[in-house]
């Protein structure tokens, strides 16, 4: 009956959470107030008390304190428990006070008053004040201590009911580790991660902890918490050793953007994998969208109109920062079927699947002999020039300059694109012969070769030796990115440690090609395979020598950039010329005003849409949209998955394990190790060499003319392009095996 009492007396002076009367914030602050609301709701939270600021003021000199605490910690259950600072000022959506305030875990009843002691004292931390200071909240060190019965996790973690990147309301993203969360709350600790929306859960990173009934019920309760505060909620969770998640921290999320949303620009479908947006793996600056690609484009389509005379006009847009183009419907179709230009399509677009010689002898390779010796020339000697005037007086003529190179460039990019173009619809009739008439046969004498896309390995080793870095190369068209030549060497692996060379390649494509003669000796069938493989072959490697050499404009470009940065410094526009890129065209003036807000908001909202996924293609392809993905797709509908497994382009032939490593651009390049799988966002030329020590590639974007499927090729590595999320769902260090033959990735230990 005493110990009772004593119970008693110590609630009535230290009120419980879950209580009858809900616990005001300004009295047990805001951690405390948000688990008392839970707790009264229904919610998991284990049970506790709050010591206030008042309570400990008038007992924690008396001789029974150590006895109060400890009978209102009885009266919660037994020990250990956790004894955790609880402000008035913290966990509001403006100010989470993370981390300034003390926490203490297994804390015996003995160490009860010690604890709370200490818990207050943090209060006056110089920490504390240097923060609140920060947010003009100077003395509001209102506080109090929160002691709950401590969970035994199995796991534990904190889950945000909205997408902190996004802001989608209806994603959790869930981070776990085993036993405590503290390393994870610290930051010391990455953890398992997980994405579930809609019911579906989904691991992101690791996948050997949670389950995806375990990711689930997660969610549903940081969802179910949002639901009851009212906005997307911070929450800090355990899983008990029954199975139960618990709730043990819940707090506003602070700066959640707005929910993005991928809504298609315009009419028809709109696709991020094509034309410049192989070459742009990451979202681009205002400058570049605002100026770089108009001009590209109308260069571009003076090209066509020059070879056909028609114009094919592609529209283009940002989406979230993200580069996208809506290649010709169907109703742009007839004005292109009359005149001169039918002669042009159908030799272009038609009959390179069909008759790929034909096309070849009718109009490309006039084509090729235009681009040989009256576009690369020109193109060149404009590259090779030095920037214009270097004072304001100079402005215009270096913003003509960079219209010169650009729309050179954009010439280039016809003879690429239609060459290119036709390349690919020449390997899918390389393709088909293969399917039908060589793949049983061939796979048994040369296993590099097996597979319903082991015709590729046809199409590798081409060159006589590693495709040179030249200084022009990219790791992004996006001119704001320094090109290969501006970056510091760095040296991948001694060259006695390279796994894979052209030659290595050669020699496979040597064997596979006697292999096919043998099979077709004495039928009519090899003639059409001699055909189909040299012009396959020929535009391969085409192809890959354009691909090169299409940016031989950006040193002279990125020079130009500086040099117009650096007079609008000068003029006060800009605090510093790497600003420039964050300008539009029009702004580029010296006697406009400054625009530095302009371009701190426009900098911030690159850096966070660099952070976003963004999808493929936005709407439905047509029945004549982008082959590629429309094969892809279809191919995805029909292959059966392993578990965990992504899905892409069979790119390149062959089978691989090895452990990931992410690798977002040149600053990555130095810590790719030999035998690792390279994972990016997508490839460039400049990424190159990288290739002769990878045991295989993996995209995000691409597609089978995608230069990661080319150089993946040439070196006789596997590679998967196009899978959407790899760089997300993928992460450095994971074992993963790369099956280029089926375009599939898939996870494991070893």
């Amino acid at each position: 009956m005493h110990d009772a009492e004593n119970a008693a007396g110590a609630e009535g002076r230290f009120p419980r959470l879950g209580g009858a009367a809900a616990l005001q914030r300004d009295a047990v602050g805001g951690k405390a107030a948000a688990l008392s609301r839970l707790r009264m709701t229904g919610f998991r939270v284990p049970p506790g008390y709050v010591v206030t600021r008042a309570a400990y003021d008038d007992a924690s000199g008396r001789g029974d304190w150590l006895r109060l605490l400890q009978d209102a910690a009885l009266a919660a259950g037994p020990g250990p428990y956790a004894v955790r600072s609880s402000a008035a000022a913290e966990d509001l959506p403006g100010a989470s006070y993370a981390g300034m305030y003390e926490s203490y875990l297994n804390v015996e009843p003995a160490g009860l008053a010690a604890a709370v002691a200490r818990c207050f004292q943090s209060a006056e931390a110089g920490r504390v004040r240097a923060y609140q200071e920060s947010l003009g909240q100077a003395g509001s060190g209102a506080m109090a201590v929160l002691v709950q019965q401590m969970v035994e996790p199995t796991a534990a973690g904190v889950a945000f009911s909205a997408n902190p990147l996004t802001g989608a309301r209806d994603e959790t993203v869930i981070s776990a580790v085993p036993g405590l969360a503290e390393g994870l709350v610290s930051g010391s600790e990455g953890g398992e991660e997980w994405t579930v929306r809609n019911g579906s859960a989904t691991c992101t990173r690791g996948g050997d902890l949670l389950t995806a009934e375990v990711a689930t019920a997660v969610a549903a309760a940081a969802q179910r918490v949002a639901g009851h505060f009212g906005a997307p909620q911070d929450v800090e969770w355990a899983l008990d050793r029954s199975g139960q998640v618990q709730l043990v921290q819940a707090r506003p999320m602070t700066a959640v953007p707005e929910p993005v949303a991928w809504q298609r620009p315009g009419k028809g479908v709109w696709i991020r994998n094509f034309r410049l947006g192989e070459w742009l793996p990451e979202p681009v600056t205002p400058l570049f969208m605002d100026w770089l690609v108009p001009t590209l484009d109308s260069a571009y389509n003076r090209a066509v109109a020059h070879s056909t005379g028609v114009q094919v006009p592609m529209e283009h847009a940002a989406v979230n920062g993200w580069y996208y183009v809506a290649p010709p419907t169907p109703r742009a179709l007839p004005h292109l079927l009359f005149g001169g230009s039918l002669r042009y399509i159908f030799n272009c677009v038609v009959r390179p699947m069909l008759d790929p010689r034909g096309a070849d002898r009718a109009v490309l390779r006039s084509l090729e002999d235009e681009w040989r010796t009256e576009c690369l020339p020109a193109y060149r000697r404009l590259a090779e020039g030095q920037p214009a005037g270097g004072d304001a007086a100079g402005l215009p003529d270096i913003i003509g300059q960079v219209e010169d190179v650009v729309g050179a460039a954009g010439a280039y990019l016809w003879y690429f694109s239609v060459t290119g173009g036709a390349a690919w619809k020449m390997e899918m009739a390389l393709a088909r012969f293969w399917r039908r008439h060589l793949a049983a046969a061939v796979a048994s004498g040369v296993p590099a070769a097996s597979g319903a896309e082991g015709y590729q390995v046809l199409l590798g080793g081409l060159l006589p030796s590693a495709p040179p870095q030249v200084p022009h190369a990219v790791y992004s068209l996006d001119w704001y990115h320094r090109t290969a030549g501006e970056e510091p060497a760095v040296s991948l692996a001694p060259a006695d440690a390279r796994r894979h060379a052209p030659s290595n390649a050669a020699d496979r494509r040597r064997a596979a090609e006697a292999a096919c003669r043998r099979t077709l000796r004495g039928t009519r069938r090899l003639r059409r395979f001699d055909t189909l493989l040299a012009v396959a072959q020929h535009y391969a490697l085409l192809r890959e020598e354009q691909a090169r050499d299409f940016t031989l404009g950006w040193p002279l470009l990125r020079r130009c950039a500086a040099r117009i940065g650096t007079i609008l410094q000068q003029a006060g526009t800009i605090s510093d010329p790497e600003d420039v890129y964050f300008l539009t065209r029009r702004e580029l003036r010296t006697n406009g005003p400054p625009r530095h807000a302009e371009v701190s908001r426009r900098r911030d909202d690159w850096l966070r849409q660099r952070k976003l996924d963004a999808p493929l293609t936005l709407g439905t392809l047509p029945l004549l949209g982008n082959s590629f993905d429309r094969i892809a797709n279809k191919a995805r509908s029909e292959r059966a998955l392993p578990a965990g497994a992504l899905s892409g382009h069979p790119a390149s032939p062959g089978r691989a394990r090895g452990q990931v490593r992410l690798v977002g651009g040149p600053a990555d390049f130095a810590g790719f190790r030999p035998g690792e799988v390279l994972v990016a966002r997508a490839t460039a030329p400049a990424w190159t060499p990288l290739f002769a020590s990878a045991a295989a590639v993996v995209t995000d974007t691409g597609n089978l003319a995608a230069h990661a499927s080319l150089v993946a090729r040439e070196y006789g590595i596997p590679a998967v392009v196009g899978t959407g999320n790899a760089t997300r769902v993928l992460h450095t260090g994971q074992w993963v095996t790369v099956d280029g033959s089926k375009g599939i990735v898939e996870t494991g230990t070893v």
